[in-house]
């Protein structure tokens, strides 16, 4: 038995027996079994593989990081056996339901046979003993004609083929309260980075103040940004790394939430973040103002550097739209859904991106405790608020809406705090959730 941590070698043809990480070789493989996704996926050292797909071209050597009962694949088994177990309100009413519609009938059949003894006669004739023979058949026959087993058939049924044919197309459906619920939503609220986005920044500008060389900046930014988990800072550290600049060595790394960090270098203090950062630290940011908002007009971060009081430069940021953005937007606004990008960015840049995309509203330089707030006001408005995200800081705004949404690609947490997961990180999938829910209120 493959354990966590063992290197497991799959050949061209083989299945990849368990989740984990290549460490070795490149190959293309098959997950329309766990994804829906028709096109085999390109693998390489780093990337992610799960077990249960298909190894197609290349030989790979893996670390699995995941086995048995913790695979992606048992996982979806289980949220599916779970979803179709559980039972809708509209289930629930079902039951209900036929739980009166039951003793009704009983009391009708009852009522059939006191009517037809009573009568003593059959349509006018006398049977041989009396009616009551006769009686107990009609009463029996509207026990069987009027039985309400189809009425506590047909909901769960209905839910058991959605959350299936969910499943089949990479849309995992936690239970069928969600199910149901999807098709009220009128708001859906997404997250930038990552959800929208590719969530692979990469700087696309390195702007210079009060003498600093474009490289030492770079490098101090990687140097200090080389603890964090952001992908804003991972891409200034894969900029440093493609450059071949060495990183220094730095004390008191500490992360400042929806601002950015500070740490120590030689005696100085090191400020790496937003303009709020900068502000709270009063740093004169002047003579970086234009530059600024030219780079977020752009659909750009900026990041600002300051070693002490004295500004170093500006770092900007961009990440790459989804393809299936655009589209999936478009595809909401037919369903009359409004959209809202929910985002700790700036103003500015998050704007530039909605006004591409065409988003409705722009929630932007939302600090991470403050996304369910945002939710929780468009709930007060009277929307019912479907979250779409993909972090830790996503879960709360998840947990917050009237049915959370988690890519497929995000954290452990964020799925946790999900009812409905898109195992193919494609927001057209959002699309495909509430028409799958609205065919199967439909059906029921």
């Amino acid at each position: 038995d493959v354990q966590v941590d063992d290197v497991v070698i799959v050949k061209p043809g083989e299945k990849i027996p368990v989740d984990g990480e290549v460490v070795e070789g490149r190959t293309s493989v098959d997950e329309s079994m766990l994804t829906g996704e028709s096109m085999p996926i390109e693998k390489n050292p780093g990337s992610k593989v799960a077990g249960a797909t298909l190894n197609k071209t290349g030989s790979i050597k893996f670390r699995a990081e995941k086995v048995g009962k913790d695979t992606a694949l048992a996982q979806i088994v289980r949220l599916v056996e779970e979803a179709q177990g559980s039972k809708a309100p509209i289930a629930r009413l079902a039951d209900i339901v036929a739980g009166y519609f039951t003793w009704g009938v009983i009391g009708v059949a009852l009522a059939t046979v006191v009517v037809w003894s009573l009568n003593g006669t059959v349509f006018g004739a006398s049977l041989p003993g009396g009616t009551f023979i006769f009686a107990l058949t009609a009463a029996i026959t509207v026990l069987i004609i009027a039985c309400p087993c189809a009425l506590g058939l047909a909901t769960p049924t209905a839910i058991m083929v959605g959350t299936g044919k969910g499943a089949e197309h990479g849309i995992l459906i936690k239970d069928a309260q969600a199910l149901e619920n999807f098709r009220k939503i009128d708001f859906v609220v997404l997250d930038k980075t990552g959800t929208l986005t590719e969530g692979k920044p990469r700087v696309t500008d390195i702007i210079t103040f009060n003498g600093n060389k474009e490289d030492e900046v770079l490098r101090i930014a990687a140097s200090a940004e080389r603890k964090s988990e952001h992908p804003l800072a991972e891409a200034i550290v894969n900029e440093a790394k493609e450059r071949k600049l060495d990183l220094l060595e730095v004390a008191d790394f500490n992360a400042i939430p929806g601002h950015g960090i500070e740490i120590s270098l030689n005696q100085s203090k090191i400020f790496l973040g937003n303009e709020k950062l900068m502000d709270n630290r009063k740093i004169d940011l002047k003579m970086a103002k234009k530059e600024a908002i030219r780079l977020a007009n752009e659909g750009k971060t900026p990041m600002f550097i300051a070693k002490d009081k004295i500004l170093m430069g500006i770092i900007s940021v961009a990440d790459v739209l989804k393809d299936t953005s655009q589209e999936a937007i478009k595809e909401l606004h037919k369903l009359k859904i409004r959209v809202a990008m929910l985002t700790g960015d700036n103003k500015r840049t998050s704007e530039a991106i909605a006004r591409t995309v065409g988003i409705d509203r722009v929630l932007a330089e939302v600090l991470p405790e403050d996304k369910s707030k945002e939710v929780k006001k468009l709930q007060a408005e009277g929307y019912v608020v479907a979250m779409v995200g993909d972090g830790i800081n996503d879960a709360p705004a998840l947990m917050q809406s009237d049915v959370g949404v988690a890519i497929g690609a995000g954290t452990d947490v964020a799925m946790e705090s999900a009812k409905i997961v898109l195992m193919r990180s494609d927001l057209l999938d959002v699309v495909k959730a509430y028409k799958l829910s609205s065919a199967t209120l439909r059906n029921i």
